[in-house]
């Protein structure tokens, strides 16, 4: 990896200042010839990996789409894999039949998605990947989250706060699926601050598909082997945050342990307005699934892309992230517009929020 990420003097701040950004890092395109071809009945692919984590189907696809639509006459052919490597290469593959222009890939499996690239490019159709690499590929640009620093960002979070309550005993680690390349950079991250403190881990589950009912699984043994020594629980997602705490209620954990979580899906926010869970990872997912169609759109054109920033010689744009508690709920996702305070504050969370300042 080569480069700089994103200045954390930017955060928080509106989505827009994301996209604004974002977009600057991209070298201005080069035409690959004299005239770009018709826009007239061009496809671009994306290909989503699942729909557990609820900011593909809400965010990530709606974002792109929209974009897409506003920058030209293009089509987007969209799939979901549902954490299946097996369907996501049968969608790349009906994608390049149909003659799709550009392929936008977050891999369900970053080793196997390596064929779905080599696929493309036989055929001169570019690949970007998409909030996860795909090693050992050609790619024509990655797009992501620096997200070694998001783990160090959940990490330092988590230990913080159990420095400041006081807490003694240990932490569960409930890592993301083994399959996704980011969830090893969350855990490698999270790890090399939680390793520096005096809080010992208990123990580690990678869970796979990123499954919240495994997760819940996991922990629910967990709380019958350590009992009280559980103060906190690394949850590498809002997703597996969520099954974490379903496990401590079932178990009637009083108090709950710290718990961490990340994507800010709109159940984290909630749970972090009534206390079940201590923060979340804020990313700007609109600024990346925009800025993700504006190059397609270019490569669709017979542009080339580049950057002064690469990781594994590819070039790059990493997005960096923000910590979001409840104490920074109104400064981040409702000042971003990703959430109104009335989508928050239902009324099973309205006196919650009152007590909070959310309004």
């Amino acid at each position: 990896m080569s480069g700089t990420r994103t200045p954390s003097s930017l955060l928080p701040r509106p989505i827009r200042r994301w996209l604004a950004f974002a977009l600057g890092v991209v070298v201005a395109a080069t035409a690959l010839s004299g005239c770009a071809p018709a826009n007239t009945g061009v496809k671009i692919a994306l290909l989503l990996p699942e729909s557990k984590t609820a900011r593909y189907e809400a965010f990530d696809r709606p974002y792109f789409t929209a974009k897409i639509n506003s920058l030209g006459n293009f089509t987007v052919l969209y799939s979901n894999a549902d954490q299946d490597a097996a369907k996501q290469q049968s969608q790349a593959e009906a994608a390049l039949a149909s003659g799709v222009s550009v392929i936008v890939l977050d891999p369900v499996d970053g080793a196997a998605a390596a064929s779905i690239v080599a696929a493309a490019n036989a055929q001169s159709v570019p690949v970007i990947a998409y909030d996860r690499f795909i090693a050992d590929s050609k790619l024509a640009y990655y797009l992501s989250f620096d997200n070694e620093h998001i783990g160090e960002l959940q990490g330092q979070a988590l230990v913080d706060r159990m420095d400041s309550v006081g807490s003694s005993g240990g932490i569960l680690m409930v890592n993301g699926s083994p399959t996704d390349g980011n969830a090893g950079e969350f855990k490698k991250g999270a790890l090399s601050v939680i390793q520096k403190s005096r809080h010992p881990v208990l123990a580690e589950f990678d869970t796979p598909d990123w499954s919240p009912d495994r997760a819940q699984d996991w922990v629910a043994g967990q709380i019958t082997q350590f009992g009280v020594a559980i103060s906190a629980v690394y949850a590498a997602n809002d997703g597996t945050a969520g099954g974490s705490i379903a496990a401590l209620h079932a178990a009637n954990v009083v108090p709950l342990p710290i718990v961490t979580g990340q994507d800010a899906e709109l159940a984290a926010i909630q749970r972090l307005v009534s206390g079940d869970q201590y923060m979340t990872i804020y990313k700007a997912i609109r600024a990346e699934a925009e800025l993700a169609a504006e190059l397609a759109v270019r490569l669709a054109k017979g542009e080339t892309v580049t950057s002064d920033f690469h990781v594994n010689s590819t070039p790059a744009t990493l997005l960096d992230a923000v910590v979001v508690t409840k104490s920074n709920i109104m400064q981040t996702v409702v000042a971003d517009g990703v959430y109104s305070v009335a989508q928050i504050c239902t009324a099973e969370y309205a006196a919650a929020c009152a007590t909070a300042g959310i309004k």
